[in-house]
């Protein structure tokens, strides 16, 4: 199974996704970790890349992240499926992704939305104040944000296209973690 978990930073998408990958057995992969990776362990310019994202509270460009995924998604673990969460975040990623999945001879089987509120999400990623690998704080409410905003920007179009495959399952994130997984277990 090929599964998205998408929505706002906050939202609780990547304790869905880890759930759900752990129930699956399946390799739970998280953009954000694949930036962090890159920042602590890459030497080069993919490195030099991810820790100007990750100090400037942006996402690495399209270009260079395509690099990082394409890379994850040749590694030998998600060759029976994964569960992906921070990515796609918009129409050129999801390009990107169906055809890297493609070349794979394998299809996105549900995408799954936890939908909530900015408020809640802010709440949310303050009380986790997650620090970058130089110890600067990730989460300031100026960074966080600024992250929203973009977020924003892409959140319609990618729910669009989604929806029109009739691969999205809206999920209300406002709920209890083990309601949300048992929502999310339905709709699988």
């Amino acid at each position: 199974m090929q599964i998205i978990f998408y929505g706002s930073e906050g939202s609780g998408k990547t304790t869905q996704a880890k759930l759900l990958a752990e129930k699956l057995k399946l390799p739970h992969i998280i953009s954000g970790d694949i930036v962090r990776k890159y920042a602590t362990s890459d030497k080069g310019l993919l490195g030099d890349v991810c820790r100007k994202a990750l100090k400037e509270g942006k996402y690495v460009d399209d270009l260079e992240m395509f690099v990082l995924w394409k890379q994850r998604l040749s590694e030998p673990d998600t060759k029976k499926g994964w569960v992906i969460d921070g990515f796609p975040r918009t129409l050129d990623q999801i390009r990107f992704l169906e055809e890297k999945i493609k070349l794979d001879s394998k299809k996105i089987d549900a995408v799954f939305y936890l939908e909530l509120a900015e408020n809640i999400a802010v709440e949310r990623l303050l009380k986790r104040a997650r620090r970058n690998p130089d110890g600067t704080l990730h989460d300031t409410p100026a960074i966080i944000k600024k992250r929203l905003q973009m977020y924003k920007k892409q959140e319609k179009n990618v729910l669009d296209f989604y929806r029109k495959k009739a691969l999205l399952k809206v999920i209300d994130g406002s709920k209890t973690i083990e309601q949300i997984h048992q929502n999310i277990l339905r709709c699988l």
